[in-house]
């Protein structure tokens, strides 16, 4: 078995580095190197015998793991040994400056096992330095005097026992937990602490080749009862994206926006970064053309940050419905909120088709609602007499129920008119059989060309 020992210094856990990711996240990192992938006090242990071929050997991977290292501010070593414990104290002896015993594991210094670290004084009363000095010893005495573990360690380093390790694996569904570094008074404060779970998340998901659609960030209270009200154990708000996405940049200033405008009913002393909803990660197609490979954020990320900004029904998105009239065949929906779908097929249908008329020759600019005309005889009016160029186009529909129509169906002539003063605009006449029995005719405005 061949050995790459990753060393974590405890103190980098507090350094004022924000996207330091957790241990765990650091172990989920390494997988993508070895399947084989432990921790082992201090360090993080990859046993590379299977693949370090892959990587071009075992210093190629060694400098691979240094230029990829996540943890750029702590100080990360590397030692190989024959097993995890050699390659432990190799790692101990480097981070000391110390040089390597020819003699290994013999020569090894005694304070490098962990199993003897408890036992060190007296080991040393009995003239025992090194490894070799205490794999010396009686075999029954020694583990009368000091128990199993320490004799059981040295088997292990000279290969009379095979060692087992829990090998680190990647969970189904990303969720961890961390204590923030002082109670957070405002919503805001979550943020510091939320970039290290935000960086773990990515780890993550570039490891299951996931995207994130979903993703909820919980905040325990630190206070139960407050001004004599009962308070919730916690609160949560949850960040929603339109595509699955690996860019941890676009989430940070989502949840940095909803934070923003969040309040704590309390301090928090804890928060919680779990997914919701995540899809297969298909990864982002480029473009041999400079001018398709646009700088600055994509449309839907910029709609997602204005949403959360201004409020949901503030950016709105428009909806094909299944309708014919021109001001009915869309609706404004918020961006944000999920399209219902159509119920069957015949809805569907009628959605695609009023959607889309070929014949149609529509103007660009629609009013929100028909204007009445004025008329002069029997000539509709709009900064004077209107001259029809083009037409009829006939539509006849709404006759499943609307209020507004009275259940009646909705039976127009459209034209393309010409105004002395306003130029092309577009005009329907309601056929008499519409509304009104007596016959009358009535001409509306419905949009302008440019």
């Amino acid at each position: 078995m061949h050995w790459i020992a990753l060393r974590w210094l405890p103190e980098a856990d507090t350094s004022d580095a924000p996207t330091l990711p957790t241990p765990e996240a650091l172990g989920w990192w390494a997988l993508k190197y070895t399947p084989h992938v432990a921790w082992l006090d201090e360090a993080l242990m990859l046993e590379v015998s299977a693949c370090e071929r892959l990587w071009g050997g075992r210093m190629q991977l060694m400098r691979l793991l240094m230029a990829d290292n996540p943890v750029p501010d702590a100080r990360m070593l590397g030692a190989q040994g024959a097993t995890s414990l050699i390659a432990l104290a190799r790692l101990r002896l480097f981070a000391r400056e110390e040089k390597r015993p020819k003699d290994v594991p013999a020569g090894l210094p005694l304070d490098t096992l962990s199993a003897a670290r408890e036992h060190l004084d007296l080991l040393a009363r009995l003239g025992c330095r090194t490894w070799g000095d205490v794999a010396a010893l009686p075999r029954g005495g020694l583990t009368r005097r000091f128990g199993t573990g320490l004799r059981e360690a040295l088997d292990i380093a000279w290969g009379l026992r095979p060692e087992s390790h829990s090998w680190l694996t990647l969970p189904d569904v990303f969720e961890q937990k961390l204590e923030l570094p002082a109670l957070a008074e405002t919503a805001p404060e979550l943020m510091w602490s939320a970039n290290r779970l935000l960086t773990a998340l990515q780890i993550w998901l570039r490891a299951r080749q996931r995207g994130a659609r979903a993703l909820e960030l919980q905040w325990t209270l630190d206070l139960r009862r407050l001004n004599g009200v009962n308070l919730p154990p916690y609160e949560q708000l949850i960040v929603r994206t339109a595509e699955p996405t690996q860019d941890m940049a676009h989430l940070r200033r989502l949840l940095s926006e909803k934070l923003a405008l969040a309040t704590l009913a309390a301090p928090a002393s804890w928060i919680r970064l779990r997914t919701l909803e995540t899809d297969p990660w298909a990864g982002a197609s480029t473009s041999f053309l400079p001018e398709d490979n646009r700088k600055g954020d994509r449309l839907h990320e910029m709609v997602e940050r204005l949403s959360v900004r201004l409020g949901p029904r503030q950016v709105v998105v428009p909806a094909a419905q299944a309708d014919h009239r021109p001001e009915r065949k869309q609706a404004w929906r918020p961006a944000l909120q999920k399209e219902k779908p159509a119920g069957d097929g015949k809805a569907r249908k009628e959605a695609a088709a009023a959607a889309s008329q070929p014949d149609a020759i529509y103007p660009p600019w629609l009013l929100p609602e028909p204007l009445l005309l004025e008329m002069d005889g029997e000539r509709p009016c709009y900064r004077g007499p209107l001259s029809r160029l083009i037409g009829p186009q006939r539509v006849e529909t709404g006759w499943w129920g609307d209020k507004e129509e009275g259940g009646q169906p909705a039976m127009r002539d459209y034209y393309v008119a010409e105004s002395p003063e306003a130029g092309l605009v577009w005009i329907f006449r309601e056929r008499p059989a519409a509304r009104f029995s007596s016959g009358e005719v009535r001409w509306y405005l419905q949009g302008f060309y440019a």
